[in-house]
């Protein structure tokens, strides 16, 4: 299916819950982790600096990973033409909520309302002591490295501190997975995009909707594990795809 043959039920939906990957985020300059330019594609050692028990036990991946932090590409992105258009969605009322995999914060950075934004993976723009779960800015830490301090340790209890996002091995903010999967489950239209659909429990989320008696549109570069399920299936690029769905959703140009 193409932009240009969108399905004519789409007016007709009421609520919206969006699934947002990374694949949103790439026209930002923030590269994706599995595509041909990904992060653990390009550099699979990498993936360590996501594991929980890695960091916990090895200094030297938590030096490394404090200095990916001080140069990702998030602190001076800015949102795109993807993340514009659920601002215009949510303005025209039908916007139940973003569930987004997305630690950048540029979804609420484009306009949107941070309350309708649920970091299912966490934010990068905090960071909290593993310890005792005291949370402060990331700029304030990043600030310390900047200083000499490859690993801070918490100011407050001396324990090891992290960006507040959910690395493999970390449990999810069960108060966040709950909201994300009532939105899914009181959605009319399901609509996943620039998400591979191969992590769980966000992938999951496809489900809850599907069997809630949801529409579900996947927008995504390529085939992932729940095409079959869905009622519509875009390749086409996010930029293009997504204004256009908003329009046919909403009535209103994007």
């Amino acid at each position: 299916m193409s932009v240009s043959t969108l399905p004519d039920w789409l007016p007709k939906v009421g609520s919206v819950t969006v699934l947002c990957g990374a694949g949103i985020s790439t026209d930002s300059g923030i590269p994706d982790f599995r595509g041909p330019n990904g992060v653990w594609t390009k550099d699979p050692a990498a993936a360590k600096l996501f594991t929980l028990d890695n960091y916990v036990a090895d200094r030297e991946v938590r030096v490394r990973a404090w200095g990916n932090r001080r140069d990702h590409a998030a602190w001076t992105a800015e949102p795109n033409t993807g993340h514009r258009a659920l601002v215009h969605l949510e303005r025209a009322g039908r916007l139940r909520a973003i569930v987004t995999q997305n630690i950048d914060g540029l979804q609420q950075k484009a306009g949107s309302d941070p309350e309708k934004v649920l970091e299912i993976h966490g934010t990068i723009w905090t960071v909290e002591c593993l310890s005792c779960h005291d949370r402060t800015p990331m700029p304030d830490v990043l600030a310390r490295v900047d200083a000499g301090e490859a690993d801070p340790p918490c100011l407050r209890c001396g324990g090891i501190l992290k960006s507040a996002t959910i690395s493999f091995g970390q449990s999810l903010d069960p108060v966040v997975l709950r909201a994300c999967q009532q939105a899914a489950k009181g959605c009319d239209l399901f609509l996943a995009v620039g998400t591979s659909l191969t992590v769980q429990p966000a992938a999951g989320l496809v489900e809850v909707a599907a069997y809630a008696g949801a529409r579900v549109v996947i927008v995504n570069a390529d085939p992932t594990p729940y095409d079959l399920m869905a009622d519509a299936v875009l390749r086409e690029p996010i930029g293009a795809v997504l204004p256009a769905l908003v329009a046919a959703v909403s009535g209103v140009p994007s």
